[in-house]
């Protein structure tokens, strides 16, 4: 494959990477915030199902210690192109800095199961319907 079809690829994935956090934090503000406002939608128990499953896949994770797969991937077609940074597109300079930040590990583990622990604490709040 040509380097520019790799660093498009690359492109594409860190593009779902941001959308699959986009839906875990935005999932839970709007879950908490459809509970205030009566929205109904907040309690669909296949959306719930999903997200529940979508941050405890990330909590398993950064306690196994294992890097996500969407990173890895990402990165292994970057490194296939020849790029050694993020410095090739105006995407991947925002959504990089969006998803890749520096921290020891255990803040990571601690922020992901607290957030875990919230999406979590959810269904007792917001119980989904049937």
């Amino acid at each position: 494959m040509s380097p520019p079809l790799l660093l498009l690829l690359a492109d594409i994935i860190l593009v779902i990477h941001v959308l699959f956090v986009a839906f875990v934090v935005f999932g839970l503000l709007a879950i908490y915030a459809g509970y205030f406002l009566k929205w109904q939608w907040v309690r669909h128990k296949v959306f719930r199902v999903i997200h529940l499953c979508a941050i405890g896949y990330v909590v398993g994770q950064t306690w196994l210690g294992v890097i996500c797969p969407l990173t890895t991937w990402e990165m292994a077609l970057r490194e296939q192109a020849g790029a050694a940074t993020y410095s090739g597109s105006f995407i991947q300079h925002w959504l990089q800095g969006l998803l890749y930040y520096s921290a020891p590990e255990w803040v990571f583990v601690a922020l992901y199961t607290v957030f875990g622990s919230l999406v979590l604490a959810s269904w007792w709040v917001v119980r989904p319907g049937r």
